[in-house]
Parts: C-alpha cells; sequence; structure tokens
C-alpha cells in the first residue's frame, strides 16, 4: 500500500504526516533534514525502546553526526514536572544546539512531554513525532500540543508547539496490547461523533476490522481522523474556538483519570469513551438528542470492547460526583468560571458550550458511576416543597 501523506498548513509553519507500512526503515525518505552531520536526540519510553534502538542504527548508518537515545518510564506519571526537568537537563548535558533535532518515539505521553522539552530547550529547537500507538498516531501527535500533567489536573502546563513532520508507521501497531488499541479507537470514534455522521456508521461497519489492524481499514480510518483533525487544527490552531469540538468526551474523562490517579487503571482513550457516553447523555438531558442516538453510541464503543460507564473502572474509583465537579473547575477549558462541555445536537453533530445546568452533570456522573439513587436539583425543589405544603395542611 503506498503511503498517505496528510499536509498541515499553518502558514508560517507547513508539515506533513506519513501515514503507512514500514516508514521507520525509510526515515531517511521522510525526516524534514539530511541525516548526514545532523545531531539527533531520540526520546521514548521502556516499552518501545526497540523502535527507537532501530531509528538509531538508522540514523548512524546514513552518517549522523551524534545521535543519543533518552528512555524513560512508560506511564502517564511520567507527564509530570520531575521528567520535565530530567529531560531538559539531559539535553543540555548532551550539548543541544539551535539546530539539533529531537525525536519523540512513543505514544502520547512521550510525545506531549518530549514535545514541550523541545519548545522549552535554548526556547524552540526542531521537533519530530514518531507516534507508536493508534490514539497518538490520530491525536496526539497531530497539532501541535504538548505539555505535562499536575496534581490539580492533566495537561495544564505545556505549549502549543508545532512537529516539523510526523511518521505514522502502522507496522509499529501490531506489537501493541489489545487494550492500548482499542484506548485509540476511542479517539477515531471521536471524529465521527464530532462531525461526520457517515464516518460513524462507516465504523459501524468496519470497527472490529480497524481493531484487528486490517491493513485498508486501517489506514482509513487513521487517514480520516488525521484530515478530519488536520482540517480543525488549520482553522483554529490555539483552540480559540472550533478546535474545542475535539474534547469531546474529555471534561468528563479527564477528571476520571485524576480520579484514578493515573495508575494504570484507566487509560486516557478508555476515559475518553466514558466520557462520550456521558456527554452524550447530558446532551439527552438537555433535550438536544434522542435517547437512541445514546444507546447507538454507547453500544458501539460496548461492541468493540471499550468501558462506557465509570462504574466499569477497576478497582473502583473512590469518588463522588460533587469532588468530580470540583475537579472539573480546575480544568483548562473553564473560561471565566463556566466549564466548556461539548454537547451534541445528533451523531456527527457537536458544539461547545458553557450553558450547562451543573445538576444535569451531577446526575450524569452519578447515573456513571453506578450510585443507585439519582435525584435532580429539581426534584429535591420539588420534595422539600411537598414536605412543606404537607406540614401546613
Amino acid at each position: 500500500m503506498s503511503t498517505k501523506i496528510v499536509t498541515i498548513n499553518l502558514g508560517a509553519h507547513e508539515y506533513d504526516i506519513y501515514i503507512g507500512e514500514g516508514l521507520l526503515a525509510r526515515a531517511r525518505d521522510v525526516l524534514p533534514t539530511d541525516i548526514e552531520g545532523a545531531n539527533f536526540f531520540l526520546i521514548t519510553d521502556e516499552n518501545v525502546r526497540e523502535y527507537a534502538a532501530s531509528l538509531e542504527m538508522h540514523l548512524k548508518a546514513y552518517n549522523a553526526a551524534d545521535v543519543h537515545l533518552l528512555s524513560l518510564p512508560a506511564g502517564e506519571s511520567t507527564k509530570s514536572f520531575k521528567y520535565f526537568q530530567h529531560v531538559c537537563e539531559w539535553l543540555l548535558d548532551k550539548k543541544i544546539a539551535r539546530d539539533s533535532i529531537v525525536i519523540a518515539i512513543g505514544g502520547g505521553v512521550i510525545g506531549d512531554l518530549a514535545g514541550y522539552c523541545a519548545a522549552s530547550a535554548l526556547r524552540g529547537v526542531s521537533f519530530v513525532q514518531v507516534p507508536t500507538t493508534v490514539l497518538s498516531q490520530v491525536d496526539n501527535s497531530v497539532g501541535g500540543k504538548t505539555g505535562i500533567n499536575t496534581r490539580q489536573g492533566k495537561n495544564l502546563v505545556g505549549a502549543f508547539y508545532q512537529p516539523d513532520v510526523v511518521i505514522a508507521d502502522i507496522g509499529v501497531l501490531k506489537t501493541l496490547p489489545n487494550r492500548e488499541l482499542l484506548a485509540g479507537y476511542a479517539e477515531i470514534v471521536k471524529y465521527g461523533l464530532i462531525g461526520d455522521l457517515n464516518f460513524f456508521e462507516w465504523l459501524e461497519e468496519n470497527g472490529k476490522k480497524v481493531c484487528s489492524l486490517e491493513e485498508d481499514e486501517l489506514v482509513y480510518a487513521i487517514e480520516k481522523s488525521v484530515r478530519a483533525k488536520a482540517d480543525v487544527v488549520i482553522a483554529d490552531e490555539k483552540e480559540k474556538g472550533q478546535r474545542a469540538l475535539l474534547n469531546l468526551g474529555h471534561t468528563f474523562g479527564h477528571v476520571l483519570e485524576a480520579a484514578a490517579g493515573y495508575d494504570g487503571r484507566l487509560l486516557h482513550g478508555e476515559a475518553v469513551s466514558i466520557g462520550m457516553v456521558m456527554a452524550f447523555n447530558l446532551s439527552y438531558k438537555m433535550g438536544l438528542v434522542q435517547k437512541e442516538e445514546v444507546e447507538r453510541v454507547e453500544e458501539h464503543l460496548m461492541s468493540v470492547g471499550l468501558p462506557t460507564r465509570a462504574s466499569a473502572i477497576s478497582p473502583a474509583l473512590r469518588v463522588s460526583a460533587d469532588s468530580l465537579i470540583e475537579m472539573m473547575h480546575s480544568d483548562k477549558k473553564v473560561k471565566r468560571g463556566k466549564i466548556n462541555f461539548i454537547l451534541a445536537r445528533r451523531i456527527g453533530n457537536a458544539f461547545v458550550s458553557d450553558d450547562v445546568p451543573l445538576y444535569l452533570v451531577k446526575e450524569v456522573l452519578i447515573e456513571s458511576l453506578g450510585e443507585t439513587e439519582t435525584k435532580t436539583l429539581q426534584q429535591v425543589l420539588q420534595d422539600k416543597w411537598k414536605s412543606a405544603f404537607s406540614s401546613l395542611s
């Protein structure tokens, strides 16, 4: 199959996203610079170190001046101040220069962390993304969001910093655990839900083939997702408006991840899957979509094996709906004290709103967490009114 190329044109900065099989073995053809005489700084994690080592040998074979390789612990906890400092100091100790190239080889954690370090070292050096998970190939590596997590929440410190090229080699996905594959698939579904009903319908027919890594369907789904994100990023690079649609399910998902402590029991894509169902359920409670739409979204995600309720997280979260809402107020999507939610009018038609009754948000959270008794604020007030009326009669 031929390599697919998607171009991100941001005016002053344009770069290509390559999608195909065996691209790492042809890095010389897709890197944005001549390898000979260049200095490379490869950042990876323990799970995919073999791919980084292979790229290291490739670069040395074509006479790179210096190739340095740093392998970090795998997992969300690596996206932290601790490892941000560690990587920046490593780059400086190894004499990074303004014409050096940082290459991130890994999933979203490595891409976000290495990208932020590339944006910060010497106030910005060239940066290449080599995403090795489905999620990072269709989401994290595209669009220039970099950053780290803090105790206050996810991705609250970072920078918009575009790569010089993205190399999405689908061959590396074959060694992914099934759970990681499914987590990435949730982000693919997102693109259908926010703006492309036809793509969602295609996924209903072909989603299991995508998750089984059948090449034609996989490449089509990745390319379709990347083009959808590219269109949004080109229109709104710094997330001032339309780009916020890409956060469907993330307002809910991020607080679930934080509540889980980034301890591995809830992957980002799993949190997004649960969050998207909650977003559609919230839209239903606000009278925007039919119940059948909510059920359709949930049924598709369940059909490939993704979690759709917070009650499915194991070990169970020890957290209340109220505490989750409080955590939402620390999210970077809060503006002037109001939480932004991505809602839907129907599948394939999403929009941003900060006019959402929090008692409905609480209802949605309680139902997803599996608590047995759910009362809306309106019901509570009605009960108080009935009680007061009874005492007068």
